[in-house]
């Protein structure tokens, strides 16, 4: 009954705090993440996000992170980058952007072992330079 409840709680919590934010949000944290697409998805999924102008002040850089959850608020894989200068496909972990726009990233619906996931609900965590935002995505 414990687990339930905290398996609960971690799902209340996760979907509380996922939101989706559109390019005219990004002003209040410099950067948004806009809906993946397939979704739902059977394969794999794109998801985008923008990094704004803000972010980039001075010659700064962002370092940005996007890992996917399941709905126990258990780490699943890493997204893989695309486009990205240190190659297609690396994993988006800790990569550092010099360039604000429209960036995107994928994940294939496996898991870190290579393996296919289970259908359902997943979460998609954008970090950059330390700030989160989720997104919800339905894996068929």
């Amino acid at each position: 009954m414990r687990r339930t409840i905290g398996v609960l709680s971690a799902l209340l919590f996760l979907l509380a705090t996922a939101d989706v934010l559109s390019a005219q949000d990004c002003g209040s944290r410099g950067f948004a993440l806009e809906l993946n697409y397939p979704n739902p998805f059977d394969r794999e999924t794109t998801i985008r996000f923008i990094l704004c102008e803000e972010i980039f002040v001075d010659g700064r850089t962002a370092v940005v992170s996007m890992r996917i959850f399941n709905l126990l608020a258990q780490p699943v894989v890493f997204a893989r980058a695309l486009g990205h200068s240190a190659g297609a496909g690396v994993e988006l972990r800790s990569l550092t952007y010099s360039q604000p726009g429209r960036h995107e990233a994928l994940w294939d619906g496996t898991d870190q072992s290579g393996r296919p996931v289970a259908s359902g609900l997943y979460l998609a965590q954008l970090t950059v330079n330390g700030q989160s935002v989720s997104l919800r995505m339905v894996h068929r």
